[in-house]
């Protein structure tokens, strides 16, 4: 008989954004919104503020419109800068030096870079030339689960070989301000950061050092494929959030909670702690609602979206950490992750202490 498998843990976490922050209503002043219904998506949104890079205003104080090439050299800059900040937080935490990674993973969406960033990352960090590494692009908001899938798969199947994810998003180098509503809706919600989670398969981890993942469910709602999409506008990557969103979110999100419960003989009284991507006020509310959660089992994420904004993949990451920091997890607690992104898709994974 084959020995029992031994579950990844996620070990440590490291997180990061810009230096500088913005209210709403500095976002608003700054590029001169007077369109009533633009306004009400900022100041009802529920976001007190992000961390965005933003070109300095003109000498007439109006804001430069940076264009295609400049907002992708603005992708890989950003990136790398708070990337490598995240890295360096999350292995400060860890018994591993940077030297010791076998296996890197990197997931974003708002820029494409080929080589991926993971090229870019081992070279300035440190990183053995011999890793193995993946580049996951174009997930969206539920691709820190997609790595967090691909990097405790690979964990599982090297016993005692450190992985780690790291999600970077700089939604700022995606943004297109052209005073309409669609893009509108968009520029009030995303912010920029970036997450990093160690993943190791040791036998000799316990609860104290992380929590286990047991397994993941996902669900593709095909018929609504085009609701969350990037298109083109003005020469630019534009991301386009339809607004039904929040109610297809809604109405599918017991489905893969459910499947995934039920593989490990689980309710959802069983579930302790709830880390859910920071989506939006409506998508928050939809999944709180349909799933029956109380305002303290998204407490993380409300915090998560009042300080950062929509930090896309980071989100489950962000949420995570503060779940650790809070120190409230015990020996024997299970934990739900979910995210949600284009497709219109929905992650979720079983974490157990």
């Amino acid at each position: 008989m084959s020995p029992a498998a031994v579950l990844p843990r996620i070990i440590s976490l490291g997180t990061a954004h810009p230096p500088r922050s913005y209210t709403q209503q500095d976002l608003l002043d700054l590029f001169g919104c007077d369109d009533e219904l633009i306004r009400r998506f900022f100041t009802s949104s529920h976001i007190e503020r992000r961390y965005l890079v933003l070109p300095e205003p003109l000498a007439d104080g109006t804001m430069p419109d940076e264009d295609g090439t400049q907002l992708l050299a603005k992708h890989r800059r950003v990136s790398l800068e708070i990337g490598r900040q995240a890295i360096e937080r999350c292995l400060e935490s860890s018994p591993y030096s940077v030297s010791e990674l076998d296996f890197f993973a990197c997931v974003s969406s708002t820029g494409f870079l080929c080589p991926g960033l993971t090229a870019y990352l081992i070279e300035s960090t440190g990183m053995r030339d011999n890793i193995h590494r993946a580049d996951i692009l174009g997930m969206g908001c539920n691709a820190g689960m997609n790595g967090i899938l691909t990097t405790s798969q690979y964990a599982a199947a090297n016993p005692r070989s450190p992985a780690l994810l790291l999600a970077c998003e700089v939604c700022s180098a995606a943004y297109v301000f052209d005073m309409t509503v669609r893009t509108g809706v968009v520029n009030s919600l995303f912010g920029d950061a970036a997450a990093a989670a160690l993943v190791v398969a040791d036998e000799t981890l316990t609860a104290a050092d992380g929590p286990q993942l047991l397994g993941f469910e996902s669900l593709i709602v095909h018929a609504a494929r085009d609701e969350m999409r990037f298109e083109l506008e003005h020469g630019k990557f534009s991301f386009y959030l339809g607004w039904e969103v929040p109610y297809l979110i809604g109405e599918h999100i017991r489905t893969p909670v459910l499947r995934l419960l039920e593989r490990f003989g689980l309710k959802r009284r069983d579930i302790s702690h709830w880390i859910v991507h920071s989506g939006g006020k409506k998508v928050v509310d939809a999944i709180r609602y349909n799933l029956g959660l109380t305002e303290h089992d998204v407490r993380h994420t409300r915090s998560v979206l009042r300080n950062y904004g929509n930090i896309s993949s980071a989100s489950i990451l962000f949420s995570l950490a503060e779940l650790g920091r809070e120190g409230v997890v015990c020996e024997g607690d299970w934990g739900v992750l979910i995210a949600m992104g284009p497709g219109v898709s929905i992650e979720t994974g079983l974490l157990s202490w």
